[in-house]
C-alpha cells in the first residue's frame, strides 16, 4: 500500500494549486456544497411558496420548474449553463460558477418540494387562526407557519445538502478543480496508487457529510427541548 502518496498530495487534495492559484481540491468542494446549499435554499423557500400561492400563474410557473428539473439529470443542467450559457446570453461563465449555478438551480427544486410538503403538513386550523388573530396571509405564513414547517423540514433539509455535497464531484466534467479532479490529477501523474487516492476522497467525502448530518441531529436535540419547553 503506497499511503505515502497520499500523504505527499495531501496539500494538492485539500487546497488544490493555492495559494499559487485558484482554491481547488476539496477545499473548492466545500465551497461548492456551501454556496450551492445556501442558494438553493432561499430559490427553493420562494418557489415552494409559489406552489402554494392562491395565484394560478404563480402555481404554474413553479409547477413547470419543478417538474422539470427534477426530471433532468444534474448532469444534464450542468452541461445546460456550462454550454448552452454563452448561447442564450452571450457570456462564458467560469467553470466554477457554472457548476455552482446547475447545483442551485438544481437542489432549489427538490428543496422547493420539501417546503411545500412541510407546510401541507401543518394542521389547516394553524392557518385559519392565524387569519382570524388579523394577520394577512402572508403574515400568517411568516410568523405563523414558515417557523413551524422549517423546523419539521430539518431532516429532509440535511438530507438533500448531504446529496448536493456529493454531487459537488459533477463539476469534474466540466473542468472544476474541485476533489474529485485532484484526485484523478494526482492519479494521473503517480499512477502507482489509485485505490489509495480514491479511498482517501471517499474518506474526506464521509467526513463532510458526517459533520453535516451530526450538525443536523443537534440542532433537532435543541429543537425538541425548547418545543418542550414551550408546551
Amino acid at each position: 500500500m503506497r499511503w505515502d502518496i497520499v500523504y505527499n498530495n495531501l496539500d494538492y487534495l485539500l487546497w488544490g494549486s493555492y495559494p499559487n492559484g485558484p482554491l481547488g481540491g476539496i477545499a473548492a468542494s466545500i465551497m461548492l456544497a456551501v454556496l450551492g446549499i445556501f442558494g438553493a435554499f432561499w430559490l427553493g423557500l420562494g418557489f415552494g411558496l409559489m406552489r402554494l400561492s392562491k395565484r394560478r400563474l404563480l402555481r404554474v410557473v413553479s409547477m413547470i420548474y419543478v417538474e422539470v428539473v427534477r426530471g433532468t439529470p444534474l448532469l444534464m443542467v450542468i452541461f445546460w449553463f456550462y454550454f448552452l450559457g454563452p448561447v442564450v446570453f452571450d457570456y462564458n461563465l467560469p467553470e466554477f460558477h457554472s457548476a455552482l449555478m446547475a447545483f442551485i438551480v438544481f437542489t432549489g427544486a427538490y428543496v422547493a418540494e420539501i417546503v411545500r410538503a412541510g407546510v401541507i403538513a401543518l394542521p389547516k386550523g394553524q392557518m385559519e387562526a392565524a387569519r382570524c388573530s388579523g394577520l394577512t396571509r402572508g403574515q400568517a405564513m411568516r410568523y405563523v407557519i414558515l417557523p413551524q414547517a422549517l423546523r419539521n423540514m430539518i431532516p429532509s433539509f440535511v438530507n438533500q445538502f448531504v446529496s448536493l455535497t456529493k454531487d459537488t464531484s459533477l463539476a469534474y466534467i466540466i473542468g472544476v478543480n474541485e476533489l474529485t479532479k485532484a484526485a484523478t490529477q494526482i492519479n494521473n501523474r503517480e499512477v502507482v496508487a489509485p485505490a489509495e487516492i480514491f479511498l482517501a476522497i471517499a474518506v474526506l467525502y464521509f467526513l463532510i457529510c458526517w459533520v453535516l448530518t451530526a450538525f443536523s441531529r443537534r440542532m433537532e436535540r435543541h429543537l425538541a427541548r425548547y418545543q418542550a419547553r414551550g408546551r
